[in-house]
Order: structure tokens, then C-alpha cells, then sequence
């Protein structure tokens, strides 16, 4: 099928356009950019940088996409966006370029970023993620597949989101949020884990009943993270699931949100990465 590019649209000479692309008056695709087959860019959506947008996927009215991150630190290098497929990336989103010479904003297949959200730096999203309306990541931030972020929610830089986490709105996120679990507010508060969630998308009854002992034994046994991951390897069948816990929560560098007596590692006070 033939483009439907019209012509008050502004595409640069350089601009790689795959088959089938819908790009409505007024939008701006810059000279780096390549929109993959059947990607539909709304009017008013300004795309820059060495950025790709993957097949199907939609951009809405007042995005902007591909643009100098926002780190002061950025002196001009080459860094890109890489959008995948089917994702609806909905009014005035912001995703900004990366920040390091070859680095990359990645966001996965299949994801919803609604109205007003902010993808930082150096940021990586994983597949089928939800973001509502206002959630924003700072630099350096990882969202796991199947997370749902609420509106209005901030996520502090080098902070993580475990797979299947659900974090409500309102809500701040200082540290790691774990998979699998449930929980918002500011002090942040878990609910659990991610039960309907998990039951939504069929994960067994003997898997829920694994991660919530894991977390159970991670967040109310009283015992020191290390402790508690030794006892669920030693109590817990080593599932797919309960090992990702594990090792997300002792790959932490950040610490564990609601978990007492988790500190910092060094290596990221001497980079500078986190304020004392």
C-alpha cells in the first residue's frame, strides 16, 4: 500500500519511511528518523534524533520523541530511540534521546504510555507496560515486562520495576520495586503481590503460592535480605518465577522500597549517581 504522507507534514530529506505510514499535517519527522511499516504519526508529533519507531505502532498529537536529553552532562554525542512494535504512545508524551556515546532509550513491543509521560535518559521499558497519565522516569530507570505504573507517579533515577509489578498512582518510587507485587502511596506501601494480576495472565495457583512465601519471607520475617533470599532458595522450588525474585532483589543496587537496612552501594555514591 501506498503512504498517506500529507503535505503540510515537514519530513526531512534522509527520513527512512517503510510502507503503509499515515503521517498527519503539521508533524515533524527529522532527517535520522526511520518509522518502520504501518506506523500512523498524529499531527503536531515532532520526532528527532537517530530514533526508530516500530511497526503499527501509533503516535499522538504533541508527542515529542528522539530529543537531547535532559542531563547536563550530554556534550553531543551520537546516542538513539528505539520504539517497538504496536505501542500507542499517546498526547504530549516526552521520550528523550540517550546520554553516553552509543547508548540507547529503549522501549519494548506492545506498550501503553498515556498522556503527559516522561521517559527520561538512558531509560529501558520493557514489553506490554502501561504507563498512565503523568508517570514519569528519570534517567537510567528499567521497567521489566508487564509492569503497570500509575498516574501521576515519579520513578527517581537507576530505580527499577520488576516484571508484573503493579504500582498505584500517586505514589513515589525512591528504590526497586520487586515483580510480582502490588503497591503505591507515598511512604510507599505494598499490598502484596500482584495476585489478579498474575491470575489475568494464568500463572498457576502453586507459582502465586511460591511468590507470595518469597515475599512474605523477603518483607515480614524480620531478617536481613541475604538471610531471606537463602531461605527462599532453601524452601522455595526453583521456578522461573521464584528466581527471578531472587535475583532481581539481590542484584539491587538502589535498595528495596519498604525494606529496612538496605543501603546504597558504593559503587554508585562514587560515581555520583546518588545523592548522599
Amino acid at each position: 500500500m501506498t503512504n498517506n504522507i500529507h503535505h503540510l507534514a515537514v519530513v526531512e530529506a534522509g527520513a527512512k519511511i517503510g510502507k503503509n505510514v499515515t503521517i498527519e499535517p503539521f508533524a515533524v519527522i527529522k532527517a535520522h528518523v526511520t518509522l518502520e511499516d504501518n506506523v500512523v504519526v498524529k499531527s503536531h508529533a515532532y520526532i528527532d534524533g537517530n530514533t526508530t519507531i516500530g511497526e503499527g505502532t501509533v503516535i499522538w498529537p504533541g508527542a515529542s520523541i528522539g530529543t537531547k536529553p535532559q542531563d547536563l552532562k550530554f556534550r553531543g554525542e551520537t546516542t538513539y530511540v528505539k520504539i517497538g512494535k504496536r505501542c500507542d504512545i499517546r498526547e504530549y508524551v516526552t521520550i528523550n534521546s540517550s546520554c553516553q556515546e552509543g547508548s540507547v532509550v529503549r522501549i519494548g513491543d506492545d506498550c501503553l504510555i498515556m498522556a503527559y509521560c516522561h521517559v527520561a535518559h538512558n531509560c529501558e521499558v520493557g514489553n506490554r507496560v502501561i504507563m498512565s497519565n503523568g508517570a514519569m522516569l528519570a534517567g537510567h530507570v528499567i521497567v521489566e515486562d508487564f509492569a503497570i505504573i500509575g498516574g501521576l507517579t515519579p520513578v527517581h533515577q537507576f530505580s527499577r520495576i520488576g516484571t508484573h509489578a503493579m504500582v498505584g498512582g500517586f505514589s513515589r518510587v525512591p528504590q526497586d520495586i520487586p515483580p510480582y507485587t502490588i503497591g503505591g502511596g507515598f511512604p510507599y506501601k505494598f499490598g502484596g503481590i500482584n495476585v489478579i494480576g498474575l491470575k489475568r495472565h494464568k500463572f498457576p495457583l502453586d507459582v502465586r503460592s511460591a511468590l507470595s512465601k518469597a515475599f512474605k519471607i523477603t518483607y515480614r520475617s524480620g531478617l536481613r535480605l541475604e538471610d531471606a533470599l537463602t531461605q527462599i532458595e532453601r524452601e522455595l522450588a526453583p521456578v522461573p518465577e521464584i528466581q527471578h525474585w531472587i535475583d532481581f532483589c539481590r542484584s539491587s543496587k538502589r535498595g528495596l522500597v519498604g525494606l529496612e537496612g538496605i543501603t546504597v552501594s558504593d559503587d554508585l555514591k562514587d560515581n555520583g549517581q546518588i545523592d548522599e
